[in-house]
């Protein structure tokens, strides 16, 4: 076994959420460790778009320029595919301020944002291991010991033993696993399972974002960089289940479940059928889930969670990397004010659930009564009545969801670059 190394913080998870909280906490002098399973770049089951009201949180994580450099067009409309009914609205601006450099949110690929943000908390100090994954966390005294294994490595290969007060468990919540805070994984006919590609040659006008209804599911689509336009979605594992069944008795063999999906949607839904008429895809359906929407303990077993680990929210708002990211930056605040003793950081935990729930919790409740509504009998065909008649419900919805709302202390010089 090699060498055990010591850190003040280690960070279980390199994407939006974990690469956030190191490089703010690198920022302030910590000495941070992050384990990240995967090699990057890496293409991820997400919608991609970012509110504009996350950009001046890039600005103070010193990624905006590249950001800006590479994300897709302003998003200025957002829009419903339903059925045969294709409804715009427009998208709701930042909120005004010294602060908000940009009026309007972008997309840009998780491929390209999850290195940016991953090499600058690198140049800020932290230590990245990666691919690898952590197998084990336990209690070593007044620290908690991780031991973590390259990928694709055996259970008797040579492992590294890294030890700090501070555990970051920004792992997602997709994959079972053994640290305590990963969740276990029941299949249930109800389970949303997602899926998501990337196509060139759309004719999606680069300015809207329209939100996908289809029997058994939803789903969205954005223009992002480089000219892709990324679709994501996620239908039921039941409905699912018979479509592949169906689609297999009409062809005389067996489907995968992406192209099953992909063709669920393009004969379901026109507008997303006419944006994707002379597209091309560009690289493999990814699939992952299911999706365990819910808010869960943002500090428990000696664990802060962030990202998806610590709640999530339906997709169909669009607001997975906004939580990532803004969870991060919440964390570090709050673990700025805590000393290396037991009883600061159960405070710091207690503080940061708090303003996890105030910032958060709206838009997962609203997110879990529009997908309820969409996935329901008739939802669809309801959500499709009211917006046509009351087309500035697509804008209220956007707003609900988060899209305007500020990300708090930003102006706390103690976290600045």
């Amino acid at each position: 076994m090699r060498r055990p190394s010591t850190h003040d913080a280690i960070v279980i998870g390199g994407g939006p959420a974990g690469a956030s909280a190191a490089l703010a906490l690198a920022r302030r002098g910590w000495a941070v460790a992050i384990v990240e399973k995967s090699a990057f770049p890496r293409r991820k089951v997400c919608g991609e778009y970012m509110s504009a009201s996350n950009l001046a949180l890039l600005d103070r994580l010193g990624i905006s320029d590249a950001w800006r450099a590479e994300a897709g067009p302003e998003i200025r409309r957002v829009g419903l595919f339903s059925g045969d009914t294709r409804i715009e609205a427009p998208m709701p601006g930042a909120c005004a301020g010294p602060v908000a450099r940009d009026g309007f949110g972008r997309a840009l690929g998780r491929d390209i944002l999850d290195t940016l943000l991953l090499d600058a908390a690198r140049s800020a100090g932290a230590e990245v291991f990666q691919p690898c994954r952590a197998v084990a966390i336990e209690r070593d005294g007044d620290r908690q010991a991780v031991r973590i294994q390259a990928k694709g490595g055996s259970s008797g290969n040579e492992a590294t033993i890294l030890r700090a007060p501070v555990i970051v468990a920004a792992h997602g919540s997709w994959e079972p696993g053994p640290l305590p805070s990963q969740l276990g994984k029941v299949n249930r006919p109800s389970d949303l399972l997602g899926f998501k590609a990337h196509f060139t040659g759309s004719s999606l006008p680069p300015d809207l974002m329209p939100l996908l209804t289809f029997p058994g599911g939803y789903g969205g689509m954005v223009l992002a960089d480089h000219g892709r336009m990324s679709i994501s979605c996620c239908i039921r594992r039941d409905k699912l289940a018979r479509l592949r069944g169906s689609l297999a008795r009409e062809g005389g063999g067996q489907v995968s479940a992406a192209e099953a999906v992909e063709h669920h949607i393009m004969a379901t839904c026109r507008g997303a059928r006419e944006a994707l008429e002379q597209a091309r895809r560009d690289g493999p359906w990814l699939a992952a889930g299911p999706i365990r929407p819910g808010i869960r303990a943002g500090y428990e077993a000696d664990i802060f969670r962030v990202g998806n680990a610590a709640g999530e929210s339906h997709p169909i708002i669009a607001e997975g990397i906004s939580m990532a990211l803004q969870s991060g930056w919440l964390l570090a605040l709050e673990l700025g004010e805590a000393a290396n003793g037991q009883g600061k950081l159960e405070a710091a935990g207690r503080r940061y659930e708090a303003a996890w729930r105030g910032l958060f919790s709206t838009r997962v409740h609203a997110a879990d009564a529009i997908a309820r509504l969409a996935l329901g009998p008739g939802g669809a065909a309801l959500i499709e009545a009211v917006v046509r008649n009351f087309p500035q419900t697509l804008t209220l919805g956007a707003r609900l969801s988060g899209k305007t709302k500020a990300v708090p202390g930003l102006a706390d010089a103690r976290l600045a670059r």
